[in-house]
């Protein structure tokens, strides 16, 4: 499936995001696991994210209560809003998505074949 992430920019800390995951497979999307993840400057890609087909949902501890991820199967979309964004939230955003996903790794992105190109987001202090 062919992804397409949008909705990066420059905020200051203590504002808002919606990040937007696009996938061109309209028919079977629901069945997907799509996830979100991030490489801040000079570091790993690291997980934030992850909504399954049954729309159970995932986060990583940092973001907790601060990002909300969602899903419109109708849409092939799957969003994430980020609000009390902070500095260190500063990465490129990637999402990426996975039929087969084990529960236990979803979030190891070594587990998705398939990912969008990223996008920036710059939170200035």
């Amino acid at each position: 499936v062919q992804l397409q992430a949008s909705g990066g920019g420059l905020v200051q800390a203590g504002g808002s995001l919606s990040l937007h995951c696009a996938a061109s497979e309209r028919t079977t999307f629901s069945a997907y696991t799509i996830g979100w993840f991030r490489q801040p400057p000079g570091k790993e890609r690291e997980f934030v994210a992850a909504i399954r087909y049954n729309n159970y949902k995932y986060y990583e501890d940092s973001v907790k209560g601060r990002f909300t991820i969602t899903r419109d199967n109708a849409k092939s979309t799957v969003y994430l809003q980020m609000n009390s964004l902070k500095p260190e939230d500063t990465a490129v955003y990637s999402c990426a998505a996975c039929r087969t996903c084990i529960l236990s790794s979803l979030r190891n992105d070594q587990q998705y074949p398939d990912w969008g190109q990223g996008t920036l987001v710059t939170v200035s202090s």
